[in-house]
């Protein structure tokens, strides 16, 4: 039986979880790596080819082998040292950064090299992410987990925030750099400045990247908990039937697959930043920034104060919040009113995240958390790419404004449909120790 941990004892007790600190700085290093990699990449390959076609490109490169990958990567998180496969990971997101370096120094990164490379970042990502969420329960007691949860979902929005900002900050110092190294005069100059501001990202990140490996095979190793998975095709679908028998696991991932591929407006943010609310860049990088410190606001909060009783309503009522955010920004004319509503939605979204990442873990066993935790990514990475698809083509019929509107409506007609289809998740009381 876990004893009860009081609020105001719950960080101290995280403090003392020195392998979970590791993970915990892995992720903020590792995250913010990824972040400042995947804006370099993007505005490398605009520079190159001025083609918004090539950057659609660039995120399809890393979602197909990510998703071809997803059943036999939780197979390996479950047969093998969960640390080591995530610093695998690390590596090879570390040698495509180290790639990239050298190519953008010496000139020689092209649009392939960046297509070719953003595969294996997929390839990448779709061992991480099962290895990730598989090491987390095995570090902290379980009366903890919720805390931990919402302490490591908190670290990546902080990431998500100054990633992308540091990254572009650097990018922008390409001329300066280019005028050092005396390529800033002739006709190449403003390919030479570009390459040289991208270099500078990538070795950041090439170095954090470092830092997280580091981070990662410091903590202990840990036995995998139960039967270990055998090989042969029962084995690897395993995580899909574990997840269809369980309606507590199959709602909560459920719901999130929907109300992200309904609500979400992020791929649509540009056309109201310069449209509707008629501002420009730097109001665009605050209504990309507006969710995430929303989410990261309650992600601490929640690290301190976890949510005990009532999860089932807590997680729909707080995606019931965010599609009604979702209405309220389609319906925004005034930018700080867009602004608050995208804050609120991000605040909601961290609330859903951290039930139901608890939730998942909590009813998985230790021996199934790979390949569970795989097929969660899974849907996961189809809703936000899904769902930015799905944002653009009802734009384009309905326009932005009645795209957002839609989806916001349908977040909440989801919500109200999963009260009736999944009445134990609904009904759930506490995150553990309920019947599933």
């Amino acid at each position: 039986m876990t004893t009860a941990i009081s609020p105001g004892a719950a960080p101290a007790r995280l403090r003392e979880q020195h392998d979970y600190l590791r993970l915990l700085g892995a992720r903020i290093s590792g995250g913010g790596a990824n972040q400042m990699l995947m804006v370099a990449l993007g505005w490398q390959m605009y520079d190159l080819t001025s083609s918004a076609w090539d950057l659609g490109l660039v995120g399809l490169a890393q979602f197909l082998p990510a998703l071809a990958l997803t059943l036999p990567a939780g197979h390996l998180v479950d047969r093998h040292d969960r640390r080591r496969l995530l610093a695998l990971s690390l590596a090879l997101q570390c040698a495509v950064a180290a790639t990239l370096t050298l190519g953008s120094l010496q000139g020689w990164v092209g649009a392939g090299l960046i297509l070719a490379l953003s595969v294996l970042l997929g390839m990448a990502r779709a061992l991480q992410m099962p290895a990730q969420q598989a090491l987390l329960p095995s570090l902290v007691p379980a009366g903890l987990l919720p805390r931990a949860v919402a302490a490591a979902s908190s670290s990546m929005q902080a990431a998500i925030i100054a990633g992308p900002a540091l990254g572009g900050a650097l990018y922008a110092l390409g001329p300066w750099l280019a005028r050092q190294a005396g390529q800033a005069e002739g006709g190449n100059a403003t390919a030479a400045a570009a390459h040289w501001g991208a270099a500078l990202v990538y070795g950041l990140s090439w170095l954090l990247l470092l830092a997280a490996i580091a981070g990662v095979l410091g903590i202990a190793r840990r036995p995998l908990q139960g039967q270990r998975a055998a090989p042969g095709l029962a084995q690897l679908t395993a995580g899909i039937r574990f997840i269809w028998q369980r309606p507590v696991v199959l709602g909560a991932i459920s719901l999130d697959l929907f109300a992200v591929l309904l609500g979400g407006a992020t791929a649509l943010l540009p056309i109201f930043a310069r449209d509707i609310l008629h501002t420009g860049p730097e109001g665009l990088g605050l209504l990309r920034a507006a969710p995430a410190v929303g989410a990261l606001a309650v992600g601490l909060w929640l690290s301190r104060v976890p949510i005990e009783r009532r999860a089932g309503h807590w997680l729909l009522g707080a995606v019931g919040v965010f599609g009604l955010a979702m209405i309220g920004f389609a319906l925004a004319t005034h930018f700080w009113f867009a602004f608050a509503v995208l804050l609120i939605s991000g605040a909601a979204d961290m609330v859903s995240v951290v039930i139901r990442q608890s939730l998942v873990q909590l009813e998985t066993p230790d021996e199934m958390r790979g390949r569970v935790g795989a097929v969660n990514s899974v849907f996961i990475g189809a809703s936000n790419q899904l769902g930015e698809f799905e944002s653009g083509a009802t734009a384009a019929l309905l326009g932005p404004v009645g795209s957002v509107l839609l989806g916001g409506v349908g977040t909440l007609l989801v919500v109200g449909l999963w009260f009736r289809l999944f009445p134990a998740l609904a009904q759930r009381d506490r995150l553990q120790g309920d019947p599933a």
